[in-house]
């Protein structure tokens, strides 16, 4: 073998033996998790950071028992933390 036949097989066999045993998946990288929704909430609620159920943004026209922040979407959120409020509902409008 001479020496540019090693480099190659150098770099190269590494990247077929891992296609050969099937481990591209692997060499994709890391798989992402879907979130799973604490077992005790609702279908209208979601999982804080702190793993509490929260109550999901809503539309209203007044607003709702226990809201936090009018979103710019106008639908009012009930986090209980400032960071990441209405972060899919184009941002806070006001602070409740």
């Amino acid at each position: 073998m001479n020496g540019t036949t090693r480099r190659l097989a150098r770099h190269i066999l590494p990247w077929v033996a891992a296609a050969f045993l099937g481990a591209g998946t692997a060499l994709a990288g890391p798989a992402v998790a879907a979130p799973v929704l604490h077992a005790a909430c609702t279908a209208s609620e979601y999982e804080n950071s702190d793993g509490a159920c929260v109550h999901r943004p809503e539309q209203s026209a007044t607003v709702p028992d226990g809201a936090t922040a009018r979103c710019k979407d106008g639908t009012y959120s009930f986090s209980q933390h400032r960071r990441g409020t209405c972060s899919g509902h184009h941002g806070v409008a006001e602070w409740l």
